[in-house]
């Protein structure tokens, strides 16, 4: 578990540290959803070194698919939980301002577009309900964990087939 934690919580903490850095400081174009998704990845890479390293280390150079998709989920799952901690650190220093915000930039960016404004009472009578959920702490966890999870996953299970092949990257004696 040594592994799970010290490479989760790398990953995790750069994951968290870059989008809430970008939230703080960055320009708007930073906010988008793929700019999240890039940061998750690129910092999810940290489970391909934790399972290649426990792969090394632990296992004499060879793992089988099963425990190198374990190792991955583990650091996958370390990595969430980080990164809910540190949302939810950002969160309570804003005042738990984010999610009117983003309705509020929602909202902004449709009149921008020209929608009018029945289209506007309608996108707004959309997102209340999400504001109403998002205030919910034991649904709000959960949905900041499935943020990053998913994209774990697929690192995991891509880190576990091509780990399992001692000739990739094998150790050095």
């Amino acid at each position: 578990m040594k592994y799970a934690l010290v490479y989760g919580l790398l990953s995790g903490s750069v994951i968290a540290a870059v989008i809430t850095a970008a939230l703080i400081v960055g320009p708007e174009d930073t906010h988008s959803m793929w700019f999240g998704y890039l940061v998750m990845l690129v910092a999810l890479t940290f489970i391909f070194v934790g399972v290649k390293r426990y792969r090394d280390v632990e296992r004499g150079g060879v793992i089988k698919f099963l425990p190198a998709l374990g190792m991955g989920l583990a650091i996958a799952i370390v990595a969430g939980i980080a990164y809910v901690c540190v949302w939810e650190a950002y969160l309570a220093s804003s005042g738990y301002r984010f999610m009117d915000e983003y309705i509020a930039a929602m909202i902004r960016n449709s009149r921008a577009e020209g929608a009018s404004a029945a289209e506007i009472a309608r996108l707004t009578a959309e997102l209340e309900p999400m504001r109403a959920l998002y205030a919910n702490p034991l649904l709000r966890l959960p949905m900041t964990f499935l943020e990053v999870f998913p994209v774990g996953v697929l690192v995991a299970l891509v880190s576990a087939a091509l780990l399992r092949n001692p000739r990739l990257l094998p150790a050095r004696k």
